[in-house]
């Protein structure tokens, strides 16, 4: 039995399917292109990373430095947002801001990895100034991010756990504890160094500690339809015909 969603954002019939990096198959990821073509297609879920500027302001975007997006070896966070507004990536797309995704797509709702410590006062603020609560979860692979930008945010909001969180997760799973999480959802890639992170039994225990369960990121069918068997709440593809097809092909696509 799925649990009550604990914040507003996880609030969706049916399973989330969620866009990673705007589903990047079309366009190059975390572009304004990739997330209007995965809104095109009726996504409502929409997966960003970001970092920070120089001077503070949060943009959708990967790596720490710029090198395998332009070629150019500097750390975006060593760059003013009037450089990074300047600079594209392949294809000639810009590198959004944060704040402009959430106001070019009012309707959806926003996963966002926050990927440096740079990243999480702007990450936070930003939350807080533009009242967006209900429309983002935060992630990071660092739980003390994560707990840290819904502090600034000073409102209840929706988050997942990081590593730390996620081997408590893991060991209350296997002892079957009943473990308290101030998240509302974890998520996990299928297996992580060999361990099974996604199991039947992984599932049923998160359902009755109250989160949801989001497998990232899946780009197989095959995997796709075993997820949605042992009974996960969200999936995170960068193939959105691929996950749209397989919800349709189940009458489960929302």
């Amino acid at each position: 039995m799925r649990p009550t969603p604990k914040f507003p954002y996880l609030e969706h019939d049916g399973i989330l399917a969620i866009a990673h990096r705007g589903g990047n198959l079309e366009a190059p990821e975390n572009t304004m292109a990739a997330f209007s073509d995965a809104t095109r297609q009726g996504y409502r879920f929409l997966e960003t990373d970001v970092h920070a500027s120089r001077d503070g302001v949060v943009f959708a975007f990967h790596d720490a430095t710029l090198l395998r997006m332009t070629g150019e070896d500097i750390a975006i966070n060593a760059l003013d947002a009037a450089d990074i507004d300047s600079i594209t990536v392949a294809g000639g797309h810009a590198i959004p801001r944060m704040e402009d995704l959430l106001e070019a797509f009012p309707e959806c709702r926003f996963n966002i990895d926050a990927k440096a410590w740079s990243v999480v006062e702007p990450l936070g603020l930003l939350i807080r100034r533009t009242e967006v609560d209900a429309r983002v979860c935060v992630g990071a692979f660092n739980d003390e991010r994560i707990f840290k930008v819904c502090q600034l945010v000073g409102r209840p909001l929706c988050h997942s756990i990081g590593v730390r969180e996620s081997s408590r997760f893991r060991l209350a799973a296997w002892l079957g504890l009943n473990a308290y999480f101030t998240a509302g959802c974890v998520q996990f890639p299928v297996n992580r160094k060999g361990v099974s992170m996604v199991t039947p039994a992984s599932v049923t225990h998160a359902h009755k500690l109250g989160l949801q369960v989001h497998a990232w990121t899946i780009n197989d069918e095959s995997t796709m339809h075993n997820l949605i068997d042992i009974g996960v709440d969200g999936i995170m593809t960068d193939d959105c015909a691929l996950l749209k097809s397989v919800l349709m092909e189940r009458n489960m696509w929302a």
